[in-house]
């Protein structure tokens, strides 16, 4: 192995090679040199993912392209930069930030014949970067197979999110906590701007660099906000309207399946209303309003019950960062209006079809909010429960006492449930089409990416033992079918994962 990385001419494989964010200007990105990955080895690798770049899954079968995604080579007409952002963490100005670990190779437009839009393609923990700080551009194994099962995972569920296409291993060490080991994930997506790009041209008073980033966003990705006529025809207030309605979707799409993000500093929220950046994620277990996912979260900034909130406060700082282009603090104002009125909408969608309507009714918070409470007092499992909630439905109804009687025993406060199942099925009948078992089984999965699962995968990778990361790989690319022999995916986490602590180290 070269210690600089060369160009993989064999890699075209059809592929057309463009890099419109490193056309953008030496103000954006700073032109990047890879750092070879010692004694690279195939980790992991999504076929599904592979897709959206005309890939399959024959790939890993390649070792050249081994070589170019460790960034031990590069493909053919490739730009490798890193770019740069700020942002608020924890609620704090951070200053500068930027790409610390992440290699933007550039833009694939996929061969004919592939339904998808233009993948950006970006390593992660390729080696330094300009805006690496104090870290040494790396990431560990851990980390990488923790975001490449759940940016899968995320797919497979339903919520817009980054891809994974695979990672790489490497026995180069790492130092965190503890000595570990190096890893690189590669990373797709349309775009990986943040709103801590916008943010940080406008902090600096870069109002010319500011309105190219914002133009080069909507002309690639929100077009229809040149034409809109509302608010007052200002294209980026309407760019500021338009994120709003993705994230408060998204946001949504989080709540209704449990997912906490752990991280949701500015720069982790993507300008296109995908889940970006999984660092100390968690899908609950037990049920908790407050529930703390990230143990360096030390204030409870980001507890499961305050993520909507601090989404629609960083859409507040991108409005802010946007004010120079927009000229108008009430258009600003107006802007973010929808994601206070559709995010509400959204997740009463969410819990209807949770609940197996096929459309809001009357007293549905009502419901929820009771479900809620009793879920709460006794942490039952919030996947689990739904999950057979919506088999009690598919078997006979919360009123036939066989099939409830599994709801029934996730609860010592049987009055309790007994009277919200009541309730539940009485709900049902005041429906027009009463209650939709197919419709509940499409909208709770029996498989998440439980913390234990993902460290039981860990531990065995660890040891160079990868059948049970892609057996659980391939179980959650089926969050919703009922799987033969893969039960104990489906099952209450053990003792041990409540003392799991996942932080910001990776």
């Amino acid at each position: 192995m070269t210690d600089t990385p060369q160009p993989g001419a064999t890699l075209a494989n059809g592929w057309q090679w463009t890099a419109p964010f490193a056309q953008l200007g030496p103000a954006f990105h700073a032109p990047m040199q890879l750092q070879p990955l010692p004694k690279p080895y195939w980790v992991g690798f999504s076929a599904c993912a592979a897709q959206l770049v005309g890939l399959d899954a024959t790939t890993p079968t390649n070792p050249a392209w081994l070589d170019v995604l460790a960034g031990n080579a590069l493909a053919a007409a490739t730009q490798p930069v890193s770019t740069v952002y700020s942002g608020h963490q924890f609620g704090m100005w951070a200053g500068q930030l930027g790409d610390g670990r992440a290699i933007l190779l550039g833009e694939v437009v996929p061969p004919a014949g592939v339904n998808s839009p233009a993948q950006e393609v970006q390593l992660k923990g390729a080696g330094l970067t300009p805006f690496s700080r104090s870290g040494d551009g790396r990431a560990v194994l851990r980390s990488s197979i923790r975001e490449f099962l759940c940016s899968e995972a995320m797919h497979a569920l339903g919520i817009p999110t980054t891809r994974a296409l695979g990672v790489v291993g490497s026995p180069e060490p790492v130092y965190r906590e503890q000595a570990e080991t190096a890893a690189v994930v590669t990373r797709l997506a349309p775009s990986f701007i943040r709103f801590g790009h916008f943010e940080h041209f406008s902090h600096h008073g870069l109002h010319g660099e500011l309105r190219t980033l914002a133009n080069y966003v909507i002309d690639r990705f929100y077009p229809q906000c040149r034409t809109a006529t509302s608010y007052q025809a200002n294209p980026y207030a309407n760019l500021l309207a338009a994120v709003s309605e993705r994230t408060a979707e998204l946001l949504a799409r989080w709540q209704a399946v449990g997912f906490c993000h752990g991280v949701m500093n500015t720069d982790n929220m993507s300008i296109l209303g995908l889940t970006i950046d999984y660092g100390p994620f968690q899908f609950m277990d037990g049920f908790d309003l407050n529930h703390i996912c990230n143990h360096s979260d030390h204030q409870g900034r980001y507890a499961y019950a305050r993520q909507p909130q601090v989404a629609y406060w960083n859409l507040y700082a991108l409005g802010q960062a946007l004010l120079p282009l927009i000229g108008d603090e009430h258009l600003v104002e107006q802007a973010l209006t929808p994601y206070q009125t559709l995010f509400p909408v959204a997740l009463d969608r969410r819990m209807a079809a949770k609940l197996g309507l096929a459309q809001v009714a009357e007293g549905q918070r009502e419901l929820v909010s009771a479900l809620l409470r009793l879920m709460q007092a006794e942490r039952v499992d919030w996947t689990i429960f739904w999950r057979r909630l919506s088999d009690c439905v598919d078997a006979g109804g919360p009123g036939d006492t066989r099939a409830a009687q599994p709801v029934r025993d996730l609860f010592l406060d049987s009055d309790g449930i007994n009277h919200w199942l009541l309730q539940f099925l009485e709900h049902g009948k005041q429906h027009s089409r009463g209650l939709d078992a197919s419709l509940m089984l499409k909208a709770n999965p029996a498989y998440v990416l439980r913390n234990h699962l993902a460290e039981l995968a860990i531990q065995s990778a660890q040891r160079s033992e990868f059948t049970e990361l892609h057996r659980l790989q391939s179980v959650l690319e089926h969050p919703f079918t009922a799987q033969t022999g893969m039960e104990r995916y489906s099952d209450f986490a053990p003792d041990w994962a409540q003392s799991l602590t996942i932080s910001c180290s990776s």
